[in-house]
This record gives structure tokens, C-alpha cells and sequence, in this order.
């Protein structure tokens, strides 16, 4: 009796044991951006995705609200996150040690699959008499939160006209969900944002007060798709939004989700299967995705490798060779 009560007892110490292992290693989390923007919509697809086969694979899926790409790469960096949605520019920068990352590359970044064109888009209110970018010099301007995509954008759009953020009257630095409102109550006379279309920020806006979309100068467009691999020109068509009926057009970049060769390969598998396997589903989740080909997404804005989990999914479908 004494010889079967110990070994039903190692025999559970065991099933706890291996239980306590798989979720200590279970849990993914995706860093996003703004609640108002396409990043967390991207999260949350995923994560909801992911945890319909929680039971099966172990895997348990968050994706929390961030700073946006900045802030979700040294987090990655940091390894307090497993994934995260970023730019495909700072994914350059990031992997290069470029830019913000100066001579800090991180060759442990990985790409799990791209997303989506992503705009460089300005609003301005309609009396502010702002209709491209040149007109914003000496206005109050939102540029973007530290630690976002869209701030490095502004940035490197400053310097491509070489200006600096002391050419505005205001440079503010409010999170997405704080721009419309600024915008309507007259704090602000023009926002900026990169991400997706539609996008609720700019739908805000323009039903919230008169307000239309600003294009950036064609010289500016040229000049930075000519000189680095990962701008494209961009085009936000006409009557997306009320008060905007003609197409207006920017430079844009590749919305993408990466991870890091530190996180493990079934995890990445897992979560890249959950996506393409209910694709149709996925593309329902958002606008955004209405038009995505994963021929595109596998291939299109990378600067980093495929993750080794993400390949091996590819390679059964037949995607990758």
C-alpha cells in the first residue's frame, strides 16, 4: 500500500511538475500601440486566434496596449515581451543599428510575418489653413509620442526638409487616443499618425470637427523612397473619411510582426499557425487585413530573417522552399 501510495504521489508530482513547466514557457505577449490604432487590433486578432487552441497547444496569448514600435523593440530587446508589432524602418534601424539604435544592433531580431501598408497621415483642421506638409511650419503640431513609429516618421520627414521640431509653435507629444480630441477642442492645429486604414483617430476627427487630410510634398515622398529600401509611396483614397474627398498622398511602410531568435521555436510556430490556418477569419478581424495575400506578408518590408518557427510553417504549406 505504502510502495503504491508513493508511486501514485511521484506520478502526480510529475503531472504537476511538467504542468508547471509547459505554462511557465505558454505565454505570449505582443506588444502593440495606441488602443486607437490598427497595432492593437493586430495584437488582439492574434492573441484571439491563438487562445481558441489554448487547451491544445499550452499557449496562452496577450497583447497589451504600448508605446508602439520603439517601445515594443526594446521591450523585445529587454525579453519582457515575445512578439510585437512595429514599422518596417525601425525594423531596419533596430537590426542595423541605425537610427535610434545607433550602434546597437540586435541581430537576434526575427520577422514573423508582414501585415500590412502602413501611411505616414496628417490631419489639420480645416481653419488652421494647413493643405500639405510645408504648411505646418509654425503651427501646433502633435509628432508623435516617444517610443512610436510615427515620431520616428516625423523625425526623419523633419530632416529630409530640415527642420526641426523648434519650427513649430507647439510640438506636442500626445498617445493616439488623446490626438482627435486635442485636434476638436482647438489645442492642436494639425495630428499625425502612421498605421492602417481606416483608422479610428482620423474617423474621430473628422466627425468630431471640420477637418481633412493633409498630403505630404511630392519632393519629400521622392527623396525618402529614393534614398533608403523600406519607404514606399503611399495613397489614403479619397472619401475614406468625411471631409476628405480626394485621394491624398504620403510615403508609407510595412506594419509588421517580429519576435527574437531567444523565443522559442514551437511558440512562434504555434502562433504563426493560429493565423495562417484561419486566414479567412483573420481577415475579417479588421479592415486593414480585408486585402492581405500571405505571399506578401511572408515576403514584402523585411530587413530581419524569418524566424525559424515561421519557416517551418511556411515550408509545410509550401510557401518557402
Amino acid at each position: 500500500m505504502g510502495n503504491l501510495f508513493q508511486a501514485s504521489f511521484l506520478m502526480l508530482s510529475a503531472a504537476i511538475g511538467v504542468t508547471a513547466t509547459a505554462q511557465s514557457g505558454s505565454f505570449v505577449t505582443i506588444g502593440t500601440g495606441g488602443q486607437t490604432g490598427v497595432y492593437y487590433a493586430v495584437g488582439q486578432s492574434v492573441c484571439k486566434l491563438v487562445n481558441r487552441d489554448t487547451a491544445k497547444t499550452g499557449i496562452k496569448c496577450n497583447a497589451p496596449s504600448t508605446g508602439g514600435s520603439i517601445d515594443n523593440l526594446n521591450a523585445l530587446a529587454a525579453g519582457e515581451r515575445q512578439m510585437g508589432v512595429i514599422q518596417s524602418d525601425t525594423e531596419y534601424d533596430f537590426y542595423n543599428g541605425k537610427g535610434h539604435f545607433e550602434g546597437k544592433a540586435n541581430k537576434k531580431l526575427r520577422v514573423v510575418f508582414g501585415i500590412y501598408p502602413e501611411t505616414f497621415t496628417i490631419a489639420a483642421r480645416d481653419d488652421s489653413g494647413i493643405e500639405n506638409f510645408s504648411d505646418l511650419k509654425g503651427k501646433r503640431v502633435n509628432i508623435g509620442n516617444p517610443g512610436s513609429g510615427t515620431r520616428v516618421m516625423f523625425e526623419v520627414l523633419l530632416k529630409a526638409k530640415g527642420w526641426t521640431k523648434d519650427d513649430f509653435t507647439v510640438a506636442s507629444e500626445l498617445k493616439p487616443a488623446e490626438m482627435a480630441s486635442n485636434l476638436c477642442d482647438n489645442n492642436l492645429d494639425a495630428i499625425a499618425f502612421t498605421g492602417g486604414h481606416p483608422a479610428g483617430l482620423f474617423k474621430e476627427a473628422a466627425t468630431s470637427c471640420k477637418s481633412h487630410l493633409v498630403s505630404v510634398d511630392p519632393e519629400l515622398i521622392q527623396k525618402l523612397v529614393a534614398d533608403t529600401p523600406y519607404y514606399a509611396a503611399a495613397t489614403v483614397p479619397g472619401g475614406m473619411y468625411q471631409g476628405t474627398p480626394d485621394d491624398v498622398h504620403s510615403v508609407g511602410v510595412i506594419a509588421t510582426l517580429v519576435t527574437t531568435s531567444d523565443v522559442p521555436e514551437a511558440q512562434v510556430y504555434e502562433v504563426t499557425k493560429a493565423v495562417f490556418d484561419n486566414f479567412d477569419r483573420f481577415k475579417k478581424l479588421h479592415p486593414a487585413f480585408a486585402n492581405l495575400k500571405p505571399q506578401h506578408m511572408i515576403r514584402d518590408g523585411m530587413s530581419a530573417p524569418l524566424a525559424a518557427g515561421a519557416v517551418k510553417y511556411y515550408k509545410e504549406k509550401g510557401w518557402l522552399k
